[in-house]
């Protein structure tokens, strides 16, 4: 937390009502986010399964996040309208009922389509938990929440693709699907029980113009940059769709600054901490996301290893995540977070000169480095954007965070795979094959950097936030280190 939070603040006890919303929130957020990776290490499966290129197949996971980010606009507004317990528990339904679509296509396409269903309703599931969880806790709780909550959204990249490995090898690619159904039934189950079922209220009508804008904006930029990472050039189709997904998001903000109720509260961007947070949150989701995918498709095409053994080569992550875990909350937001994408970007270099023989030993610490910096960075600027507002506008933030989480985890996912793709085509050799998985790599670096910048902004803001909280105090208040006004040989 801050460090201008006193220790009674910083230490007080969860509530019953606030530790009963936090377990259930950690039952959805470990579905969403897990189903957002699993899919990872079964690419190379699916493609060969279904009979489809890399380039059709990683839609199955482009499709989800871009269908997670379009439906989380809508969230708040929704919570609002019919109640967030009531929400909360239709997109849980939602989930599990796309979770056994997937597990029953029989083609590329229908599995596509029935992944943009399971996005939808794993798109509502986090920021309808956190709307949840945030009206049973304090500000100064905030930070001890998203430390329980950081476990799912840092371990499930590293652990879904492990996971996901034993799966397919044992029973077969539709099993990473089944596997959500009974989670999600009891998960239900427990909202229905442990979470009180409020009324909803007159939340207006719904934003359909932004919602709309917002919407053909995200997919039209995704697309847009998948089709440019692959060579398209300017006078192209992908150019035209990147421009109306561009202008649908500048429409969008225009919009939203003169509707009396819009869909997404724009003016929350006036605050530089959580402008800054929120680049951070949007950089850092791609960085991750984006390079999670290629980790798996190397040790499988290039090394020959089997889903399993690709899986387990993944996990180092997740025991990084685990030792960064402790000290997300230690310190200022703004400097871990800075931290976190400093460690994420040095981490990230060794990539860029794989080959077809690189030691294991190594990859291996190198992908601890990596969840550390991860652990590190993604909760505390989520934190420090929630610290950067006052309380009664955390509702309006919530979606704007995670659209950004997951369109740029979309958006990195799409432009890699597409850029993997295009350096896979000229390399039927191993070595060169390899070559190609490092040159993609100088991407993951090049966002990984672009994601440290903000965070180096929200650590400066941080830093002179507590300077001017030291510095000033109300008349007749006493410092501890200069004694009464007037009595210090500062004074």
């Amino acid at each position: 937390m801050n460090d201008v939070t006193t220790g009674a603040e910083s230490t007080e006890r969860f509530s019953p009502a606030l530790r009963r919303a936090v377990g259930v929130v950690m039952i959805g957020a470990s579905l969403s986010f897990l189903d957002a990776t699993i899919v990872n290490v079964a690419v190379h499966s699916l493609s060969v399964g279904l009979h489809a290129g890399l380039g059709t197949v990683q839609w199955v996971v482009t499709a989800y996040l871009l269908a997670l980010a379009a439906v989380i606009p809508f969230t708040g507004w929704a919570a609002r309208r019919f109640g967030a317990t009531r929400l909360y528990c239709a997109a849980l339904v939602v989930f599990t009922v796309g979770s056994v679509l997937c597990a029953c296509s029989t083609s590329v396409g229908m599995l596509i389509a029935s992944r943009a269903l399971q996005g939808i309703g794993g798109g509502a599931i986090m920021p309808v938990g956190t709307i949840i969880w945030t009206a049973r806790s304090s500000k100064a709780q905030m930070g001890r929440v998203m430390a329980f909550l950081a476990i799912p959204i840092i371990l499930a990249p590293a652990l879904g693709p492990a996971l996901g490995g034993l799966l397919i090898q044992g029973i077969g690619w539709r099993a990473i699907f089944w596997l959500n159904v009974p989670i999600g039934i009891a998960g239900v189950l427990l909202a229905l029980w442990l979470l009180p079922r409020e009324k909803g209220s007159d939340a207006g009508r719904l934003d359909v113009t932004g919602l709309t804008l917002a919407s053909l904006g995200v997919v039209g930029i995704t697309y847009g940059l998948a089709q440019f990472g692959a060579g398209a050039g300017l006078g192209t189709a992908a150019a035209l769709t990147l421009l109306v997904g561009l202008a649908s998001l500048g429409g969008f903000v225009t919009h939203a600054l003169r509707a009396k109720h819009p869909l997404l509260d724009v003016r929350l961007y006036t605050s530089r901490a959580f402008t800054a947070a929120s680049i951070a949150t949007f950089a850092l989701g791609a960085a991750n996301y984006g390079g999670m995918i290629l980790m798996p498709l190397y040790l499988q095409t290039v090394r020959g290893e089997g889903v399993i053994i690709a899986g387990l080569l993944v996990a180092p992550t997740a025991v990084g995540a685990l030792i960064a875990a402790p000290f997300t909350d230690r310190h200022g937001a703004g400097i871990t977070a800075f931290t976190g994408a400093a460690v994420l970007a040095l981490s990230t270099v060794p990539f860029v000169f794989l080959t077809a023989t690189t030691s294991y030993w190594l990859l291996c610490i190198v992908m601890i480095m990596r969840g550390v910096g991860f652990g590190l960075s993604i909760i505390p600027a989520m934190t420090a954007a929630y610290q950067a507002l006052p309380p009664h506008k955390i509702p309006d933030a919530t979606p704007q965070l995670n659209v950004l989480q997951r369109v740029g985890g979309a958006i990195g996912t799409a432009v890699l795979s597409v850029v993997l793709t295009h350096q896979l085509s000229d390399s039927p050799t191993p070595a060169g094959q390899a070559a190609g998985y490092a040159t993609t790599f100088w991407w993951v670096l090049a966002i990984t950097i672009a994601a440290a910048i903000p965070t180096l902004l929200l650590a400066h803001t941080e830093h002179q936030a507590l300077r001017r909280a030291h510095t000033y105090r109300p008349e007749g208040d006493v410092d501890a280190r200069t004694g009464p006004p007037g009595h210090g040989c500062c004074h």
